[in-house]
């Protein structure tokens, strides 16, 4: 019988460059207009005020979204985890999974949910977790996350089923 490694790639989910390109442009050319209307036909200034915040915003979020989204999300034989080295869950301690349509999931994603609530983290376009709740997906094709909440589905019945393998 073969012997499984714990840190062999099972499956993973990435946003491909198309994507990533389409998903900073975006945002960011919605904070370059923000910011060009409160310049050059200035409201009120609290109105100013207000679009000039969230064009900084959205601008600051299209830098953190390039950065996150050149990760990966990969799961393993004993964890769900991305490139830049976090763990989002390990297999024992997800409690249920949810790909549902009306699922609170990132878009083209899926929803864990852990037996203990861990650090509030973020990384745009690819991943989040507040408390006991995981989402996957966002600028990930559909494709990968459907394979990757799948082989945890099964992972997760295994093992409540007594069954390691």
């Amino acid at each position: 019988m073969q012997q499984i490694n714990p840190d062999d790639v099972l499956a993973a989910v990435s946003a491909s460059f198309g994507r990533r390109i389409i998903g900073v442009v975006s945002v960011a050319t919605l904070g370059l207009l923000l910011i060009y209307l409160a310049v050059f036909q200035p409201p009120a200034l609290g109105w100013q005020v207000f679009l000039l915040v969230i064009g900084a915003g959205s601008i600051w979020l299209a830098m953190r979204m390039w950065q996150a989204t050149r990760h990966t999300v990969v799961l393993t034989e004993t964890e769900l985890r991305d490139t830049a080295g976090n763990v989002l869950a390990t297999i024992d301690e997800i409690e249920s999974i949810d790909r549902g349509f009306f699922a609170f999931k990132p878009s083209n994603g899926f929803l864990l949910k852990t037996k203990s609530p861990g650090t509030r983290s973020w990384q745009p376009g690819l991943w989040w977790r507040i408390g006991r709740r995981i989402g996957v997906g966002g600028m990930t094709p559909g494709s990968q996350s459907k394979s990757v909440s799948e082989i945890i589905a099964i992972k997760v019945a295994q093992r409540d089923m007594g069954n390691p393998s």
